[in-house]
């Protein structure tokens, strides 16, 4: 094995997470900054020859190789889990940028009371009342010292929205059930297209409360506090699960990668897959990966990030025995614990006129929030928490939206009627989407796989993961609401395009959001991590990113990710390194 020269921080995962923590990092001290990233480079004129449906949207051109690694899945610790083989219920992405290339660019805050929720439950319902395999916990953090991190995530991305709650003062036309925001947002929304209008005026007329969906892809041209300028959107469509060829769309390789291309104390090594912390006597010594060319590499290192997938993160921290892993027979063990995904349905509707929906941006939508955590819950459903509803024009991709037609329209979905109906309704349709937050349970986990390996003979994680009544009911509320405001669009309700049915489904996507496993808490009883994102068991390693939650919100989680690793950043720089030791 090649020893190469030690380094001060070895960062693994070249995604927002990796790059703003060397950012932050490398532009704060002099240290020496490696981050390894085990897919190839990120170039925006690559981007602008990768309008390619085929190779993007069908083959998953940036996401991770599943035939060299993939997880596998079960229902319930009785079963023998199976590999997932083909890109399924998420899509991890690979290579310099990591999701955050190839994202949609939606980009909400949580609501304050999920950093809170064990207690907001307790208190609200009594713990008598509460499912007995519950395992919600409190994140050890509030949203009022999240609140200046989010907005510095927002001002760095170029944000596009409207507050609707601006400190404390409800504003209209923003979301009035967010918590207080202490500025508005750096850019305005994306302008309104026809489907968003008629859904939001619908929703109005019905009562709720839309809102323009927040977005990272730009509605007009913009320089950040770091004095990057981005162009804004020219709706070409091509948006999730592409990079922005423009750059409009906030991108860790536009926002952040030229500032670290400047300093000289940080290195970007590619094509490096990392397979173990190494430690010792309670301490991280750096990490061994594998390069582009199959060699076998030590990089030495005084503190250690980790900062990739949340699927990742926990495979890496229980190949290198870091921590207790979890036991749900007995309760015992942190590391895997809290495995969350997030409680998705999609209504299809088809109108009576074209929509243009080959035009769009990622984000460019609206949402309601009304539904979302526990306001407006239908008591007949029994359920503790909502989530967000809403319609989006993100550029519908020609062949893999093709073929939606109304229920009933022919006998077959096959043959000339069927080819004649789908070119009829092909502009024509659309979805009502919605995604409610996954509680935690007991049961839900993660775990090393006994049988099977990934390419280099490392144990693949495995998922123990269901849905519970309650994230049916959840489904059920979503879509009762769904088809409501769809027939006072005057729209013919399809079948639903994506649900959540008896159990958890590997093969259906749902989205890419899985959390927890390494999360974060109050005790090293009950968390991996302590609320800086420092493991509790080794100070000079920090785990950072959505593995880090210990259960799932209804917004996509990018801009929490950013804000708890700004605050991880600020207690490195500002605490840790000045008298490195637990911080908590």
């Amino acid at each position: 094995m090649q020893r190469l020269k030690p380094v001060d921080l070895a960062i693994v995962g070249g995604g927002w997470v990796g790059l703003a923590m060397a950012k932050e990092i490398a532009g704060r001290t002099s240290l020496s900054v490696v981050v390894l990233e085990r897919g190839p480079a990120r170039r925006l004129k690559d981007y602008s020859a990768g309008m390619d449906e085929v190779d993007y949207t069908l083959r998953f051109r940036m996401m991770q190789n599943l035939a060299e690694e993939t997880t596998t899945h079960r229902h319930s610790a009785g079963q023998t889990a199976v590999p997932i083989r083909q890109y399924g219920s998420f899509n991890p992405g690979t290579g310099v940028g990591g999701a955050g290339e190839h994202w949609g660019g939606l980009s909400y805050r949580y609501l304050p009371d999920q950093f809170r929720l064990a207690t907001v439950l307790r208190e609200k319902h009594g713990r008598a009342n509460l499912p007995a395999d519950l395992a919600v916990q409190d994140w050890g953090v509030t949203y009022d010292e999240l609140e200046p991190l989010y907005w510095r995530a927002e001002q760095m991305m170029g944000i596009g929205g409207k507050a609707g709650n601006l400190r404390g003062q409800i504003v209209e036309g923003g979301n009035p059930f967010e918590g207080p925001r202490s500025h508005e947002f750096p850019n305005p929304p994306h302008p309104q297209t026809y489907l968003v209008a008629l859904f939001a005026r619908t929703a109005r007329e019905l009562g709720y409360h839309p809102f323009p969906t927040p977005a990272a892809t730009l509605s007009q041209t913009y320089r950040n506090p770091d004095g990057i300028t981005r162009s804004g959107c020219a709706y070409c469509g091509y948006c999730l699960r592409y990079g922005c060829m423009i750059g409009a769309k906030a991108q860790p390789t536009n926002t952040l990668l030229p500032l670290l291309a400047k300093r000289k104390n940080f290195t970007l090594r590619t094509g490096c897959s990392v397979r173990r912390v190494l430690h010792r006597d309670g301490k991280a010594g750096g990490v061994a990966y594998v390069n582009e060319a199959g060699g076998e590499v030590e990089q030495p290192a005084h503190v250690v990030i980790l900062g990739s997938w949340t699927l990742n993160n926990n495979r890496l921290l229980m190949m290198s025995r870091i921590g207790e892993p979890y036991d749900p027979s007995t309760g015992k063990g942190t590391l895997g614990r809290n495995l969350t995904h997030q409680v998705s349905h999609a209504t299809p509707i088809f109108l009576d006129r074209p929509l243009n929906g080959f035009m769009g941006a990622g984000g460019l939508g609206a949402t309601l929030a009304d539904f979302d955590g526990d306001f407006g819950l239908d008591p007949s459903f029994g359920i503790l928490r909502g989530g967000h509803i809403r319609i989006a024009s993100g550029g519908e991709a020609p062949i893999a939206s093709f073929g939606r037609i109304p229920p009933g329209e022919t006998e077959a979905n096959w043959g000339s009627a069927w080819k004649k109906a789908a070119l009829k309704w092909w502009d024509r349709s659309a979805s009502i989407t919605s995604e409610a937050e996954h509680l935690a349970y007991r049961q839900n986990y993660i775990d090393l796989d006994p049988t099977y390996t990934d390419k280099f003979g490392d144990p693949l994680a495995r998922l123990t993961l269901d849905w519970t009544d309650h994230e049916r009911r959840q489904a059920a509320m979503t879509a009762k609401v769904q088809e409501s405001i769809a027939k006072a669009m005057g729209a013919t309700v399809g079948n639903p395009a994506r649900r959540v049915g008896a159990h958890y489904s590997a093969v259906e996507y749902q989205s890419s959001h899985v959390s927890g496993g390494a999360i974060a808490g109050t005790s090293p009883e009950t968390s991996v991590l302590n609320p800086w994102m420092q493991h509790w068991q080794m100070p000079n390693l920090w785990v950072i990113g959505a593995s880090a939650f210990p259960q799932n919100s209804s917004g996509n989680p990018t801009m929490t990710i950013m804000a708890m690793a700004y605050r991880a950043a600020d207690a490195l720089v500002d605490r840790y390194l000045k008298h490195p030791g637990a911080l908590a």
